[in-house]
């Protein structure tokens, strides 16, 4: 696979969690590009999305505030603050006009936990 440039204004996002409020996401890189890693763009507002993580995920915030709830702990974070979440942990996902990068391993975690 060679290298790939994503440019912003090329970036489809497509619903993912609200109301209330709006999720969005753009997925990047995943199985279909990656054996080993998936990344992407997500956009958070006025919203509370809750999921347990199947993977390891790295999110980075990029603009706006973005939240995560997990183990009974809330995590603010703004411009360029990074969060670590590990596999398995049960988080919800929030913000306020937040934009952020994530990057999870493994990119295959659907078939691995068989919701694929």
């Amino acid at each position: 696979m060679p290298v790939r440039l994503f440019k912003h204004e090329e970036m489809s996002f497509v619903h993912y969690g609200g109301p209330p409020g709006n999720a969005t996401i753009s997925r990047l890189v995943g199985p279909e590009s990656s054996q080993t890693m998936g990344a992407g763009i997500a956009k958070f507002d006025g919203c509370s999305i809750e999921w347990t993580v199947l993977y390891d995920e790295l999110i980075v915030c990029i603009e706006g505030l973005f939240r995560l709830r997990a183990d009974h702990k809330e995590h603010e974070a703004g411009p360029g603050d990074v969060i670590w979440i590990p596999e398995n942990t049960t988080v919800r996902y929030e913000g306020n006009d937040a934009t952020v990068f994530y990057a999870l391993y493994p990119a295959n975690w659907k078939k691995r936990a068989g919701v694929e």
